[in-house]
């Protein structure tokens, strides 16, 4: 399949996605940077011409992010309807409560291996920032949390993350790849924060745990000021391709 220039979506990340999927992840990243505004039609035969493909793809695309809310089906095509501040911080919101909630079942189950689990993911992290891959580091964020959920094996909760995690992913994402180009001094913070979360699940100690989740998450508000950033600053990249 070729996928147009200038991709937003990691291409490495795509290696076992289908189709349709690779499509939907290359949309949601430029719905969500707002590279596609709020309000636009996307029709199916032009979206098929851009990325060289069937329909089919594009229509599975496109029902994968009506089911996260970011698009709306509509007779006359689909309207993106995107991402809002608020809804971000709701995103954040479940993800407190999910991370809380693990907590509390991980004070009571043996965490050794979990805690080495994540001391690796750790080691990644710091080596993404030494070589300042905004992406790896990503991908190695959204993981160091994914792991500590599925340590708990709650069937439940973690079909809820899987729920949230595209769309939180995509804003992952874009806010690192801002920071590491402005803040990047930000990324001794991160992983010291990330390191608090791991002492805190070695030695149960809630209130370092609410100490690190607090930390963790009002880095949030930081991230939704750089997603904003970041879809002005490809507005105007945008602006001077079509110039």
């Amino acid at each position: 399949m070729h996928m147009p220039n200038g991709l937003l979506y990691p291409e490495k990340w795509l290696s076992k996605a289908s189709t349709g999927d690779r499509v939907a992840c290359e949309l949601r990243m430029r719905i969500i940077s707002g590279m596609i505004k709020r309000g636009t039609v996307l029709s199916e035969n032009k979206l098929a011409a851009d990325f060289a493909v069937s329909r089919s793809p594009i229509r599975e695309a496109l029902r994968t992010l009506s089911a996260e809310n970011i698009i709306r089906l509509e007779r006359m095509g689909a309207v993106v309807v995107g991402l809002t501040e608020k809804e971000i911080e709701e995103i954040y919101d479940v993800r407190l409560l999910i991370e809380s909630f693990v907590f509390e079942r991980l004070v009571k189950m043996d965490t050794d291996a979990l805690v080495m689990e994540l001391s690796k993911i750790l080691e990644m992290m710091k080596v993404a920032v030494k070589y300042r891959d905004a992406d790896e580091f990503s991908y190695q964020d959204v993981l160091f949390h994914e792991t500590i959920i599925r340590s708990i094996g709650h069937s439940y909760v973690l079909m809820i993350w899987n729920n949230l995690k595209p769309v939180m992913e995509s804003f992952i994402l874009l806010s690192m790849r801002l920071r590491f180009q402005e803040k990047y001094e930000d990324f001794a913070r991160i992983i010291n924060n990330h390191e608090l979360y791991v002492e805190a699940i070695k030695t149960k100690d809630r209130n370092l745990m609410l100490k690190s989740l607090h930390l963790n998450f009002d880095d949030v508000q930081g991230g939704v000021e750089d997603l904003w950033r970041s879809q002005q600053m490809l507005a105007k990249g945008v602006g001077q391709q079509n110039e």
